[in-house]
């Protein structure tokens, strides 16, 4: 998780929603200051590197997925590298320690969630990072600054006061910032916690609390430390293989399904010109029914776009969203001919859809696949290699390769690592050979 986050929100400081964010908090200027990923150049306040990070891990839409669903790590994970470089010289913060910080704003976030039937379906009022995500990042904060219990009651009561955001603002440049807010405001309501600042520490209890944003949130007694299991060790998270919704990872391998077999037919040929129709039998969530989109966000917010393009190239990648690929023709024509069905047993979850695409030719021959579970789900895990590949692909656009490797080299050995500041001066495109002395293992 820790791997493929910084991963994408590395090649997301390439995107113009970072671009526009990273000008906009320039403005900001402190005596304290933390590493904006992919930059030498300038340090941000730890609140406002957060944020820039945040945004720029959401920016493609390419972090990692949880069940229920929310994306986990970009609100945390921003969040406490930013604070750990805040501290002062002498206290160096291990990378067990923000190992250890990182693992408890997941895990708060998966506990709210897990009170909730309603938050186990795809969202269709608010994007979840910004309500679990704020709490999450909180929670970890908190941890780094080793709080006492009331502070960090305290903590997620003002964390709760920063959370909710619309989910109109799917598919635009908005939504990465849901992300980033999440880490700044989390990070910020712990410090502000730490500095005696109060809020109500029943929040997590209440129907005015947490409960105002689940209909049916019923808090339950957690196990006590000493028979605690983890919830990360029960329900892993999707790891993307290119950067859009997770819904539309079932249809791109059911499509990727469709055109082997439409090729293997055709003298490895794909018969356009005799496509009649595509069906998607896909579970029915409006923000991702986008049946011509205009721009990469939309694209990737779009059942018909991944569908259409994994017909036409066989997969989907981060060239796939470009403005030209989102405009040639022949994608154009193929959209034109595409339907969505919504059977009652495909249910808006993570944990059960499943993606049917039909093609049907011109002779009324059927062409058809299923995808049940694909490859990077929780249940079909990437392999340890695809996870590296896909994480030196994105870093190694945006750093050069010492950096890169340095930063697999940390992450591997993270809770080895005396001073985790190691993390930060690679994701800021230093090389090794600058580290010599911070780049030790316990």
């Amino acid at each position: 998780m820790i791997l493929d986050t910084l991963g994408v929100g590395l090649l997301g400081t390439s995107t113009e929603v970072c671009h526009k964010v990273t000008q906009y908090s320039k403005i900001y200027s402190s005596d304290i200051s933390s590493t904006i990923w992919g930059h030498l150049d300038f340090r941000l306040p730890p609140l406002y590197a957060a944020f820039v990070n945040g945004v720029a891990v959401h920016s493609m839409d390419f972090d990692d997925t949880w069940h229920p669903a929310t994306h986990p790590s970009g609100a945390v994970l921003p969040a406490v590298i930013a604070l750990s470089e805040a501290f002062p010289q002498k206290k160096k913060i291990s990378g067990l320690d923000l190992l250890l910080a990182f693992n408890v704003g997941i895990e708060v976030q998966g506990r709210l969630l897990r009170f909730s039937s309603e938050a186990r379906n795809i969202p269709k009022r608010f994007h979840p990072p910004t309500v679990v995500g704020t709490m999450g990042s909180a929670a970890a904060c908190a941890k780094l600054l080793a709080l006492d219990q009331l502070k960090c009651k305290n903590a997620l009561a003002i964390a709760a006061s920063y959370a909710g955001a619309p989910l109109a603002n799917a598919a635009t440049q908005t939504k990465p910032l849901h992300v980033g807010n999440a880490a700044k405001h989390g990070l910020e309501a712990a410090c502000l916690a730490s500095q005696g600042l109060q809020g109500n520490k029943q929040i997590l209890d209440m129907e005015s609390g947490i409960g105002a944003f689940y209909t049916d949130y019923n808090p339950q007694a957690l196990p006590t430390l000493q028979s605690y299991p983890w919830l990360l060790d029960q329900q892993d998270v999707a790891i993307k293989r290119f950067p859009a919704h997770l819904g539309t990872h079932w249809v791109a391998d059911a499509a990727s399904s469709v055109r082997r077999k439409l090729v293997e037919s055709n003298d490895n040929f794909l018969p356009l010109d005799k496509i009649e129709k595509v069906i998607l039998k896909v579970p029915e969530v409006k923000y991702v029914n986008r049946p011509s989109p205009t721009s990469e966000h939309e694209a990737r917010h779009s059942f018909q776009f991944v569908a259409c393009s994994a017909l036409l190239d066989g997969s989907m990648s981060v060239q796939s969203f470009t403005s030209e690929n989102i405009h040639r023709p022949a994608l154009r024509e193929l959209l034109s001919k595409t339907q969505l069905e919504h059977p009652t047993d495909n249910t808006p979850s993570f944990e059960s859809l499943y993606c049917e695409v039909s093609v049907t030719l011109q002779d009324g021959n059927p062409i058809s696949d299923r995808c049940d579970t694909f490859y990077g789900h929780w249940r079909k895990p990437l392999k340890k290699e695809d996870l590296e590949k896909k994480f030196q692909s994105n870093a190694s656009s945006i750093l050069p390769a010492e950096a890169t490797e340095g930063i697999l080299e940390t992450v591997y050995n993270l809770e080895k690592v005396e001073d985790c500041s190691v993390l930060s001066t690679f994701l800021s495109g230093q090389s090794a050979r600058a580290l010599s002395e911070k780049l030790r293992f316990l």
